[in-house]
């Protein structure tokens, strides 16, 4: 199999900028629209979004078990997202752009057809990118480019609303423009990745019944490590993430300052993606993420020690973490495209859909934990800025939370990833036998 050309990434990558753009308005911005805009209650909020998000979670292996049994003519990975871009470009613009009477029953409605959407195009995007190419260094380009894609839909879903908002716009005004954005871009990157990007040769040629094949999902050690790796690290992600905005507004006293920063640290993300591109070449995937973390972990650190005012020495922080989310976004997905391998070999079925489904159910409970974490303990420390109340103690605990425990749970990642059994000498073992195997699908 031939690798993809830079043309046929760029074209792969580029449905990964709207549907990230999605994702900050849809978690951070829409509770709060449709709390102080629209006029519903925040309780009310809350319930309707759990249980989008509990349907989400179990969309997520069903979408990928059903893009990996469905074999249409058009191309098992392709023809999901031609179907699926325009329903999330739908239900999207009705989700950020409601009318003032949308009640809780609105609200339930299309944020559960966006997510239903969102989850039937995302997971068979990413099986679609771990099999565009087969070898190590390959996936790791693939990643890059979907990734960079991704980080880069991020800053606009930052910097489109700032603008809206320095041009006299408020916030429905923001999310209006980001609703263009996504209702227009995804249906035509989606349509460009679909004409432009090849669908991968399949090598499923047995079939298989549900009892092996969980035998050797279970089975499969090397993808139970790299599972258990990401989910502590995505968690240790998952904690900063949702304590940012608190961290800079309370520890720092720079609650205008956020924004800039946030932008700075995505932007840093971009641009060290070639390091650790390069940093890979020349070691090792495992190698080079665990690197990305230890730096994570050595700025981290430093944090727990910044008070109010210390804005520039935060933004340093900023800069060099964003510089390791460049290893975090890439690398972890490349290595889990190689170890999907062992299954194919195993089972002689290709099922990279359910592997991402399970994946993204991951990434989903590592942050929902880290909210439902988060919060009680800075509730029971003396920490709830909606009442007025930013204790000492309160405000120890928010910085323990937003840099001390994720240090701890990075340095757990890191051990499990350091001596991780699968790399560039053992994917060519791998591939080798599943080549020797090869036959028409069944």
């Amino acid at each position: 199999m031939s690798e993809p050309s830079r043309p046929v990434l760029l074209a792969y990558a580029l449905p990964a900028i709207p549907l990230a753009a999605l994702s900050l308005p849809f978690y951070v911005m829409v509770p709060e629209f449709y709390a102080r805009e629209i006029g519903l209650p925040i309780a009310t909020v809350g319930y309707v979004l759990l249980i989008v998000r509990l349907l989400d979670a179990v969309s997520d292996p069903v979408a990928g078990w059903a893009a990996d049994r469905f074999r249409p003519g058009f191309g098992r990975r392709r023809l999901w997202m031609a179907l699926s871009a325009p329903l999330v470009a739908i239900s999207a613009w009705f989700v950020l752009a409601p009318p003032q009477q949308a009640g809780a029953g609105y609200l339930l409605l299309w944020a559960s057809l966006l997510s239903l959407a969102w989850t039937a195009a995302q997971v068979p995007y990413g099986a679609w990118g771990a099999e565009l190419s087969r070898s190590y260094a390959g996936r790791t380009r693939v990643a890059a480019f979907r990734e960079s894609g991704t980080v880069i839909g991020t800053l606009l879903a930052l910097l489109i609303p700032a603008v809206v908002q320095l041009q006299g716009g408020g916030s429905r005004d923001g999310l209006l423009a980001l609703a263009l954005l996504i209702g227009l871009g995804l249906p035509l990157f989606a349509w460009i990745a679909v004409a432009s990007t090849p669908e991968p040769r399949e090598r499923s040629r047995v079939p298989l019944d549900f009892r092996r094949g969980l035998a050797a999902l279970t089975g499969n050690r090397p993808f139970r490590r790299l599972l258990a790796a990401f989910f502590i690290n995505s968690f240790a992600n998952g904690l900063p993430a949702t304590l940012f905005l608190f961290f800079v507004a309370e520890r720092l006293g720079q609650r205008d300052a956020a924004g800039p920063l946030l932008v700075l640290y995505f932007l840093c993300g971009v641009l060290g993606v070639p390091f650790w591109l390069w940093l890979a070449g020349r070691s090792s995937k495992h190698r080079a993420w665990s690197w990305g973390m230890l730096l994570a972990v050595l700025c981290f650190g430093f944090a727990v020690l910044l008070g109010e005012g210390d804005v520039i020495a935060f933004g340093l922080i900023c800069i060099l973490t964003g510089l390791a989310l460049g290893a975090d976004v890439v690398l972890p997905a490349s290595i889990q495209a190689d170890v999907i391998d062992i299954d194919t070999a195993a089972t002689g079925n290709e099922r990279a859909g359910l592997y991402l489904g399970l994946w993204a159910l991951a990434t989903k409970l590592a942050f929902a934990g880290a909210v439902g974490l988060a919060f009680p303990l800075l509730s029971a420390a003396g920490f709830d800025p909606a009442a007025g109340v930013r204790t000492e103690s309160g405000l120890l605990m928010l910085g323990l939370l937003y840099a001390g425990l994720p240090v701890l749970l990075k340095l757990v990642a890191i051990a499990l990833v350091w001596n991780f059994p699968f790399d560039r000498a053992a994917l060519g073992a791998v591939e080798t036998r599943i080549a020797a195997g090869t036959q028409a699908p069944a």
